[in-house]
């Protein structure tokens, strides 16, 4: 393990002296920003409204949980951001090292190709929840000026459910990665594979019965709802490890082709 603790260093440390890893985080956070306080503007407003209505009308006033609504689109539009932003965390974990020449030092260095693997997949992971931790104050400022008070577990269970759907995905872009010697091919051709994934949510939405199961249930995005409405399923929880392992598995034998044809 500790090979792979010792790549883990090093892919952070690559990550954090990237100005790529900087605009990305800085494009998120400001992309996150912008989407969470329209919603919460949104919500507010309906809740407003639809007192004023109630009370025009002499009705009861109506039973709106504002900050679930907020919690539970934020964290939708989250797993849609996502899918714009992986891409340039994970195009360089191999096509970069290919690049410079440095992928025939990992494959004949002391460390397994599976340890090369675990230790850029930690890394990609890491930087992903580092992304993920500044829009933890949006939660807390719902959990502090909420009323009623919102409970804790549908926010624990989106971002489970964000770090797993990211999980996956990276898996994806990793191997990608080692197709191409090109980060900007090994983007572009990660981000289509992703967008392949959302039309799979959409068609899995629009189906007919029998294939909309199917697609239902293939669909990685189409499982991230039940977390972000604060449900941890375990049929979601075995096809995003399953995912993860195809993900990775393909890159193990994407490296095993490589060190053949050397």
């Amino acid at each position: 393990m500790k090979y792979v603790f010792a790549l883990l260093e090093k892919e952070l440390r690559y990550y954090f002296v990237s100005p790529i890893a900087y605009v990305v985080l800085t494009v998120f956070l400001i992309i996150s920003g912008y989407f969470f306080y329209n919603i919460l503007t949104i919500f507010i407003e309906r809740s407003m409204f639809a007192s004023l209505q109630s009370q025009q009308f002499g009705g009861p006033p109506p039973s709106i949980d504002v900050p679930a609504l907020v919690s539970r689109n934020f964290f939708g539009v989250l797993s849609t951001v996502i899918l714009f932003m992986l891409p340039m965390i994970t195009m360089a974990t191999f096509a970069d090292e290919k690049r410079r020449g440095t992928m025939e030092l990992l494959m004949t260095s002391p460390v397994t190709n599976l340890q090369v693997i675990l230790g850029k997949f930690f890394a990609s992971l890491i930087f992903f929840l580092v992304m993920l931790l500044p829009t933890l104050l949006y939660q807390i400022f719902i959990l502090l000026y909420s009323s009623p008070r919102m409970a804790f577990g549908p926010i624990f269970s989106g971002y489970l459910g964000l770090l797993l759907l990211g999980g996956a995905l990276i898996a994806l872009g990793i191997f990608i990665s080692t197709l191409t010697e090109n980060q900007i091919v090994a983007a572009s051709v990660t981000f289509g594979a992703f967008l392949i994934l959302w039309v799979i949510d959409l068609s899995a939405r629009s189906g007919g019965t029998r294939l909309q199961e199917v697609l239902s249930y293939l669909s990685i995005l189409n499982h991230f709802e039940d977390f972000s409405k604060g449900v941890i399923d375990t049929s979601s929880l075995v096809i995003y490890a399953s995912f993860i392992f195809l993900g990775l598995f393909l890159t193990f034998r994407s490296i095993e082709s490589l060190r053949w044809r050397q």
